[in-house]
């Protein structure tokens, strides 16, 4: 299982493609892997958004995120499980997510893919200020009100 929280631009595929000789998977050991990436939109709320800073709040993100992965691992049977979410300035269009499962059959690496996905969504400790487009300002953005787990 790998966990990074990084402030600059990263390429998810590479990240993808790369992982299983990395890490301590086994050939063989898996049998399928579901991928998500997110992306920033240039929208929001009905808004045009120019760009986005993301915050977390650093040692107790990372944390909180290992204790849910290791669940997640646990309760579907993951071979591995990688994921990798920026911090700091993001433009339309920057991958912001990733979050890469493995396991031995489709349904447990899609499964383990969505909770941890939802997870980062509504309840991982990171902040984010949008600036918007025009007049707009800046507004700080709450997904967790509209997303129960």
């Amino acid at each position: 299982m790998h966990i990074q929280i990084c402030p600059q631009a990263f390429n998810p595929w590479s990240e993808v493609a790369d992982y299983p000789a990395r890490s301590e998977m086994k050939p063989g050991s898996y049998g399928a892997c579901s991928v998500f990436v997110g992306f920033m939109r240039d929208f929001n709320l009905g808004d045009k958004v120019q760009c986005m800073e993301l915050e977390h709040y650093h040692g107790m993100t990372e944390k909180l995120l290992a204790e849910h992965a290791q669940k997640v691992n646990q309760q579907y049977g993951l071979a591995d499980l990688l994921i990798i979410h920026r911090v700091g300035m993001i433009y339309p269009q920057d991958p912001i997510v990733l979050v890469a499962a493995w396991s031995a059959h489709r349904a447990e690496a899609f499964d383990g893919c969505r909770d941890m996905m939802e997870y980062l969504k509504a309840k991982a400790t990171f902040w984010k200020k949008e600036s918007l487009e025009g007049s707009e300002g800046q507004r700080w953005v709450d997904n967790r009100k509209a997303m129960p787990l």
